[in-house]
């Protein structure tokens, strides 16, 4: 059999027609019915002949014993790219999406942006609503602090652009004046700040090469950052930067009614690293990115469709979107998580 042949203007039509059809019904679309649903011109007939034409071309198929049919993965595709509009969401909408993303909870501000932004995306489009947090490597140090905790411990607090605050406890030597901790903050602020981890980690000695205190304190306490540089600026393992939604909403669409496909949906979200290998790893780019069915790498996003849009703040990028059947309604979902990926940017700048 054939597959993604070069389709007429009728055939675009009609493809069109048994996408819509199917996204709103969850059920094969018969000729009949679309003949019903579309003003198209032509007879149930003409319909018939030209759907069992786009089956031969690969983009409808029987499922079982139907006489309805289903779009393919290709067909999907061609509507994404060609046949579906686009129309943004109305002001209202996305003032209400505004005021549900700036709504409160519990953790850093990054994270609990990240964690409602998928609930919302799940709760608005009914998919499963992912957020994967940005690589703090390329945070910016905006502030420098150090604080005592005791004689032989300092907190080193930093504060990053756009990504919270990170702290780090720091052994000395030997008790360190006040006055000698707000010395070395001073000097690490003049020299670090404006800065990205990674750039920090990379150039910390060149940078306080020529910044030694007199006080041997201070010298010390220097020296105990050159020698943690490595392990104090790079980024803690970020072992829960994938946020998802609620599985439940995704749950009750009708292609996991049956226990076989349920189980599936629970073993997709138990396994975080294929998600996040799944959003992050597949070249979105900066705009939209849509993996359809098996476009995936792995089979067990086979059945599965993927959108996702960058988000940026102050240097740092992250991915935000929604994870479902390849039924979906795919002009709503591409405007909510496009909308939403805009809003996570400027809520975090």
């Amino acid at each position: 059999m054939n597959t993604g042949e070069p389709l007429n203007e009728r055939e675009h039509q009609i493809l069109e027609a048994v996408i819509r059809t199917y996204v709103e019904t969850a059920e094969p679309a018969g000729s009949r019915s679309v003949a019903r649903r579309f003003d198209l011109g032509i007879s149930a007939a003409t319909v018939r002949n030209t759907m069992s034409d786009l089956e031969d071309k690969g983009y409808l198929y029987h499922p079982h014993t139907s006489a309805g049919r289903v779009p393919t993965d290709i067909a999907y595709r061609l509507y994404v790219d060609s046949l579906m509009q686009r129309p943004p969401l109305s002001a209202a909408e996305r003032t209400s999406l505004r005021h549900e993303l700036s709504q409160g909870g519990d953790g850093a501000a990054v994270e609990r942006l990240l964690r409602r932004a998928a609930q919302v995306l799940g709760l608005l489009t009914q998919e499963l609503g992912i957020a994967v947090a940005p690589r703090l490597e390329e945070a910016t140090l905006e502030r420098l602090d150090l604080i005592p905790i005791s004689e032989a411990k300092v907190l080193l607090v930093m504060s990053l652009r756009a990504a919270g605050v990170r702290t780090v406890f720091v052994d000395v030597p030997a008790a360190i004046p006040p006055s000698t901790l707000a010395a070395v903050a001073l000097v690490l602020n003049e020299r670090l700040a404006g800065s990205t981890l990674r750039e920090i980690r990379l150039t910390l000695p060149d940078r306080l090469r020529d910044s030694v205190p007199a006080d041997r304190p201070g010298a010390e306490l220097l020296n105990v950052f050159l020698q943690s540089a490595d392990e104090w600026f790079a980024p803690a393992a970020q072992t829960d930067d994938l946020h998802l939604g609620s599985a439940s909403v995704l749950a009750e669409q009708p292609e996991f009614n049956s226990g076989e496909r349920l189980r599936s949906l629970i073993t997709l979200t138990e396994r975080r690293d294929l998600l996040k290998s799944a959003v992050v790893g597949r070249g979105a780019g900066e705009g939209l990115c849509v993996t359809i069915g098996v476009e995936h790498q792995d089979p067990a996003l086979s059945g599965f469709t993927l959108v996702t849009s960058e988000y940026h703040a102050a240097g740092l990028k992250g991915v935000i979107g929604v994870i479902g059947p390849t039924r979906m309604p795919y002009e709503r979902v591409i405007a909510l998580v496009e909308t939403t990926s805009s809003m996570v940017s400027d809520l975090l700048m």
